[in-house]
């Protein structure tokens, strides 16, 4: 006896009212994260400026580099009497995070052409975080582009009213600029710090940086703390490699 197939259900649509409500929360969502994160280039254009640096210079380092922890390392390995290398070395440190980004990214968002630099360019913790966020790949690109937008706008510009302001501040000290460095770094950290192993390699590398600041260049503390956390990441993979033996 045959048994008549059932018929084949319709192709969803591109935008079912429940994505496009998920898309207008997810593209709010990203103007109050621009809004937020742009907040701290008034701390890195004043740092940059009080540290030698020229407005021009500051807004380059924004406009191209766009990575806010690479920033502040770079000026502050500056502003600390370090080399342009060890500046470099510290800021392309912390900037390799946002490749691992593209490459996961990469599945749902466009790879040539104008599109894919300005992918590749806004590729951000925050675009990258309010990217996974989404449930479907529309959301998904509605978030990374939302974030990845207005952070860089914002950023910018907060950038450039502190660069401005920086120039007239003769003691970054006197501001507590000399701090603002660690300060915004604590603040993208701390969010992250949710699992006990997040926050044991947090202390082992803090613990790394004091005890190498006194006695090594600057820049090479951070690159010093920076080696706990990769040690750290390459254990779990050598314990479960051995497991499988």
């Amino acid at each position: 006896m045959s048994q008549a197939l059932p018929a084949p259900s319709p192709p969803p649509a591109p935008h079912s009212p429940a994505t496009s409500a998920e898309i207008r929360r997810i593209r709010r969502n990203g103007l109050s994260i621009g809004i937020a994160t742009g907040l701290y280039g008034i701390s890195f254009g004043a740092l940059a400026t009080a540290s030698g640096l020229d407005v021009w210079q500051a807004m380059v380092l924004s406009l191209l580099m766009f990575t806010g922890g690479s920033q502040f390392a770079f000026v502050g390995v500056i502003g600390g009497g370090g080399s342009a290398l060890g500046a470099a070395a510290a800021s392309l440190l912390l900037g390799v995070r946002n490749t691992l980004y593209g490459l996961v990214l990469s599945r749902t968002l466009p790879r040539g052409g104008w599109r894919g630099a300005a992918r590749a360019q806004l590729t951000i913790d925050e675009s990258a975080a309010l990217a996974a966020s989404g449930t479907s790949q529309a959301a998904q690109r509605a978030g990374f582009w939302a974030a990845g937008v207005w952070v860089y706008v914002f950023w910018n510009l907060f950038s450039l009213a502190g660069a401005l302001v920086g120039q007239y501040v003769a003691d970054p000290a006197a501001w507590g600029l000399d701090a603002a460095a660690a300060a915004a770094f604590l603040a993208l950290l701390w969010p992250r710090l949710r699992r006990g192993e997040a926050v044991a390699v947090a202390i082992a590398a803090a613990f790394v940086a004091l005890l190498t600041t006194p006695v090594l260049p600057a820049g090479i503390p951070v690159l010093a703390a920076a080696a706990v956390a990769v040690v750290a990441g390459l254990l779990p993979a050598r314990s479960s490699r051995e497991e499988t033996r």
